[in-house]
């Protein structure tokens, strides 16, 4: 024990050394040409000899490319685990401006670098960078590519638009390096960089209304981790927002049922994950339990990339996302595999729907489902500050995402009549079900998307109001 500690502190000693080494450098390459800096430079400003510079990187060469190199990767996972978790494309364009800006403003010196640095010899430092400036590159494609499928985005060549966009931000940067910006400076850059590139990627660009949804307000019902993230959405569209959360995830009444799966010895062929909580309630649990539990065999299915992304953020492999996320979209995914007799497990919500298992079972498959969450209705007194906001205002619009939000919402506010109290209010569902659950209600649904996700539904908001303003 005594020697593991040890040897961590010299590690840790040798890292901060190594860190104070590249940034010496990083500040000399940054100012001068290639061939001006000396590593007898570079050890006067450290205060270390000559030789201890060579300990820690061989040649000048090794050095420069060790800076490019390990900042570049840098930049790039930390923009990955960001964009991952992203639950739409506004989302994801705004986390990769925001973060790229931030990053390389903190790290001035390799930007200046990276600036100046071309990158065409032929050599395999070179060609290492090369690839992963075209990884940041296709991060941003990806993007607008997403953008651009899901009707957000103009039909722009994404080539010419990552150009343009890197061109905007790395403009922006080497303004903000000349002239020294402040924190709340580069704060308020960074947004006008973002509303500089929104502007030029939104659909309908010839008749562009930059805040489509400027002086409405609209009420969201989701948990609260969900409702924060949707409202970041429609506060950069212009909405006044107001978050009523309706859910909150709790564990299961019992952990029986899925102990009982994951203890089994049984081989499990396919595990589905149908949402971003069964996925953080499925590993906290088998972490509880002390389980490793084994992907080796499985093929790990998750519905959505939202689903997706958190299934990564805990390293759980994910083998499969169907094109359509919901049950009959996994169905239709696993109906071109051989499912017969397989056994697939569900952990999923408490209340979980029967129409995926039971499609499943239709096809052959062995099914197996437990409950690894459940969903309460929070107390009124929790959320009171938001209740009064609520009955002080009249809103726009209401956004339910599961028949569950709109039941605890009636619950919440104590409304006996939904008829008469949504009368005149426009709502909005994620998909047909929940439609259904609200048309059960006899309140009229003026909104739902194609696409049953929240990136569909805030495009179909943002284009029913600019309807309406046209139609006006």
């Amino acid at each position: 024990m005594i020697m593991s500690s040890v040897t961590t502190k010299r590690e840790s000693k040798k890292n901060i050394k190594r860190e104070k080494i590249i940034e010496a450098a990083a500040e000399l390459f940054s100012r001068k040409n290639y061939h001006e800096v000396m590593m007898d430079d570079v050890a006067k400003i450290v205060k270390v000899a000559k030789g201890t510079v060579y300990n820690y990187f061989n040649s000048k060469e090794e050095l420069y490319f060790s800076i490019m190199r390990l900042r570049m990767e840098k930049l790039i996972s930390s923009l990955s685990n960001k964009i991952k978790t992203d639950t739409n494309t506004l989302n994801s364009l705004y986390s990769y401006i925001i973060h790229l800006y931030m990053f390389m403003m903190k790290y001035r010196n390799f930007f200046l670098m990276y600036q100046k640095e071309f990158l065409e010899a032929e050599n395999e430092n070179c060609s290492e960078l090369r690839d992963l400036e075209l990884e940041l590159n296709n991060m941003l494609a990806g993007i607008i590519q997403n953008g651009k499928a899901g009707g957000f985005f103009r039909n722009i060549d994404k080539d010419f638009a990552v150009s343009l966009i890197l061109g905007s931000i790395y403009g922006a940067i080497n303004r903000g390096i000349e002239k020294n910006y402040s924190e709340a400076e580069m704060i308020n850059d960074r947004e006008r960089i973002f509303d500089f590139v929104l502007h030029g990627l939104f659909s309908g660009f010839e008749n562009f209304d930059p805040l489509p949804l400027k002086n409405k307000t609209i009420v969201i019902t989701r948990t609260v981790d969900q409702s924060k993230e949707s409202a970041e959405v429609f506060n950069r569209l212009g909405a006044n927002v107001i978050i009523i959360p309706t859910l909150e995830i709790v564990s299961p009444d019992s952990w029986e049922e899925f102990d009982s799966v994951v203890k089994s010895k049984e081989q499990i062929d396919f595990i589905i994950f149908t949402s971003a909580h069964a996925v953080t309630m499925f590993k906290q649990r088998i972490e509880e339990l002390g389980i490793k539990f084994n992907f080796n065999k499985v093929k790990s299915i998750a519905v959505g990339n939202k689903t997706k992304g958190v299934c990564e953020k805990n390293n759980l492999p994910v083998d499969i996302v169907p094109n359509n996320f919901s049950a009959n979209g996994v169905i239709e995914t696993l109906s071109s595999l051989d499912i017969k007799n397989k056994l697939i497990f569900i952990p999923r919500s408490a209340i979980g729907r029967e129409e995926l298992p039971e499609g499943l079972e239709k096809l052959g498959a062995k099914i197996k489902t437990a409950p690894v969450y459940n969903v309460a209705v929070p107390s009124a007194e929790s959320i009171n500050g938001q209740l009064e906001k609520l009955k002080s205002t009249k809103p726009d619009l209401f956004i339910f995402t599961s028949p569950s939000t709109f039941k605890n919402f009636l619950q919440i506010m104590n409304i006996p009549n939904p008829e008469l109290y949504f009368k005149d209010l426009n709502i909005a569902a994620i998909g047909p079900t929940t439609k259904s659950a609200i048309e059960e209600k006899n309140v009229s649904v003026t909104i739902m998307p194609a696409e049953y996700t929240i990136d569909g539904l805030t495009k179909a908001i943002v284009s029913f109001y600019r309807n309406n303003k046209t139609l006006n």
